[in-house]
């Protein structure tokens, strides 16, 4: 529950002015936005009371809504600037523009009585924005994974084209072979809702060939982590580069969709949203059938590392090989806020339940444990129960500490090395990880 709570100074009395629960989580993290309008006595506040993450204005004495501001089967992604003198908010939202990915970010204005709402960015892409001092303009660029950065000046009073100013000239990196990757929509869990995602290929691929599949994982709640702009390069090149195909999914579980999207992670982190990810690697499969599903592997840091040595645990039939740094194995042990917020107080059976500690034992395929000595995000110790574990359930798998790394040691040359050799070794063949170590 959150609230907004009124003290008297006088008497110390104290009531809440706003306030706001759910039945599993409130997102205090990253959907919270309070604006108090002292000389209305009301307060901007963020909710999802409706099922989407949108704004609210308050009357500051009794709490009451007094109107909702923003509505729809969208989501508001954050607030830019608050225009008391005209009643108006300027915001970030996603899924506005229909027909568009919903995690597309766009622009927009609208009254505090939820009139005039208008969206200033158009183009079928993920945009950011500079706004003239005197917000009566707004240079826009825009891409996508596929499309480099358009950039195009706009008038911010009703978001219509003055001019395209630029347009990046991508010819001569297309033409050195380089492919961006493939966005790629398919049906989740329940049949029904669009799972979003991209593929990353090698940049020879031969339809007629059959390649290994690796998914870079992270399933942090707290966010979406598909990357949706345009970049000239990606790590997971490394990886195509030695032939292997490599996916980005954002499951169930995660944010920046409705609240019943999101929910899927309440007092269920172990979930990952694989049901999501597998039955869209399916579908992927289905359309390419040179991605070999007999031979899927998984990578990831941090919560992302919780999620591959997951992956090996509870779905070992689909992922047979899995390479998981300094991994928040047990969320018992972890940051409390990010642990809590989304599995629940007080502790219970689901923690246990859920741990890659006490579900060590179920171990198939291949696994690599990578994770820096002096950890101060995640608790090196985290893995080193996992390693004990595993050691009393003997179970092979290999391990790498780093004397003197911090968090994301994963990611150092010589470990993303060690990481491609290890899934060449397992997925590909002796031959190919001798390649990999340089021999």
């Amino acid at each position: 529950m959150l609230r907004i709570l009124q003290v008297d100074s006088r008497t110390g009395e104290a009531k809440a002015a706003v306030e706001e629960s759910s039945n599993n989580f409130n997102d205090y993290a990253d959907k919270r936005f309070t604006e108090y309008l002292d000389e209305t006595q009301e307060i901007l506040w963020m909710s999802e009371r409706d099922g989407w993450n949108h704004l609210y204005l308050c009357d500051a004495r009794s709490g009451r809504v007094k109107n909702q501001i923003t509505k729809g089967e969208w989501v508001v992604r954050g607030v830019d600037r608050v225009d008391k003198e005209k009643r108006q908010v300027w915001f970030r939202a996603g899924g506005i523009r229909p027909g568009q990915d919903p995690y597309f970010v766009h622009y927009c204005r609208v009254n505090f009585d939820g009139a005039g709402l208008v969206v200033l960015t158009e183009g079928d892409g993920t945009h950011s924005v500079q706004f003239s001092p005197d917000y009566r303009f707004l240079v826009d660029t825009w891409s996508r994974v596929d499309l480099p950065p358009i950039t195009e000046l706009r008038r911010a009073e009703d978001g219509k084209l003055v001019s395209r100013l630029e347009e990046t000239d991508a010819t001569a990196l297309f033409e050195s072979g380089w492919r961006p990757p493939e966005r790629f929509v398919a049906k989740g869990r329940d049949g029904a809702t669009d799972i979003y995602g991209i593929l990353h290929r090698p940049k020879d691929l031969d339809p007629g060939k059959s390649y290994p599949v690796l998914e870079s994982i992270y399933a942090g709640p707290h966010g979406s982590h598909v990357p949706k702009a345009f970049r000239p390069s990606y790590p997971q090149e490394e990886l195509t580069a030695r032939g292997f195909i490599v996916v980005q999914i954002d499951g169930m579980g995660t944010s920046n969709r409705s609240k019943k999207f999101h929910d899927v992670c309440w007092k269920n982190l172990g979930d990952g949203g694989f049901p999501d990810r597998i039955q869209w690697m399916k579908a992927a499969a289905s359309k390419y059938p040179y991605m070999d599903l007999a031979r899927v592997g998984i990578y990831g840091g941090s919560a992302g590392g919780q999620n591959a040595l997951g992956a090996l645990l509870f779905h070992g039939d689909f992922y047979k090989v899995g390479a998981a740094d300094c991994g928040c194995h047990d969320n018992r042990m972890d940051k409390i806020w990010w642990n809590e917020l989304w599995m629940g107080w007080p502790i219970g059976q689901h923690y246990v339940e859920q741990s890659n500690v006490t579900q060590a034992h179920k171990l198939q395929g291949k696994l690599l444990l990578t994770v820096g000595e002096l950890d101060k995000n995640v608790d090196p110790s985290s893995t080193m129960q996992v390693v004990n574990a595993l050691i009393q359930a003997d179970k092979d798998f290999e391990l790498v500490v780093v004397p003197g790394a911090g968090h994301g040691a994963g990611e150092s040359p010589y470990l993303r090395r060690r990481r491609a050799q290890f899934f060449a070794q397992h997925l590909l063949g002796p031959e190919s990880a001798r390649i990999a170590r340089g021999n």
